[in-house]
């Protein structure tokens, strides 16, 4: 069975070989996602999401190294977490990057390639922010988002938009429901 394992023994990757790695995960994951909270233009701006950048790379880190050059190691790892099923989704794609973005600085430490790890995500960054301080593919900025409940008496759509006309210069209308049972919209 020494094709399951092509490099020959597995290095043993003992605690101060570890520490490095998953430490250069967390930093440049923090990198990562301070630029995120720095360039966030959106209307829900997610907390646990940038928490998840970082702890996710730790995760793919520690992954790398324990799986190392094991085939075998890193099929059991790819069936044990195919069970998982993340039923979380992101309507914006920016943040699929960004999240891509942690995994593989974390994937990077994790395989000891700091080079890589640390020039991909200094490029990322400086892509990042060169996009947000040109405003590239910027065409039109939503100012705000305003959640505001009403009486149901009366016509609640036609009392919400007069409203909205007389001090907005554009809006939207998005969505009108019932709250409170009935009582208001």
């Amino acid at each position: 069975m020494e094709w399951l394992n092509p490099g020959g023994a597995t290095a043993e990757v003992t605690w101060s070989t570890a520490l490095l790695p998953c430490l250069m995960a967390f930093a440049l994951t923090q990198a990562i996602a301070g630029i995120y909270i720095f360039t966030f233009r959106g209307l829900s701006y997610s907390r646990t999401l940038v928490q998840a950048m970082a702890l996710g790379s730790i995760i793919t880190c520690m992954l790398m190294l324990a799986i190392g050059n094991n085939i075998a190691t890193a099929l059991g790892i790819a069936g044990g977490l195919s069970i998982i099923r993340f039923r979380t989704t992101m309507r914006d794609p920016r943040d699929i990057v960004f999240v891509f973005a942690a995994l593989s600085a974390g994937i990077a430490s994790g395989l000891r390639a700091y080079a890589p790890a640390v020039v991909g995500t200094g490029i990322f960054i400086g892509a990042a922010l060169v996009l947000h301080l040109v405003s590239f593919g910027t065409r039109q900025q939503l100012d705000g988002l305003i959640r505001f409940i009403t009486p149901a008496e009366g016509d609640a759509s036609a009392l919400a938009s007069a409203a909205l006309k007389e001090r907005c210069r554009m809006f939207t209308l998005v969505t009108l429901r019932e709250v409170g049972q009935g009582r208001e919209m």
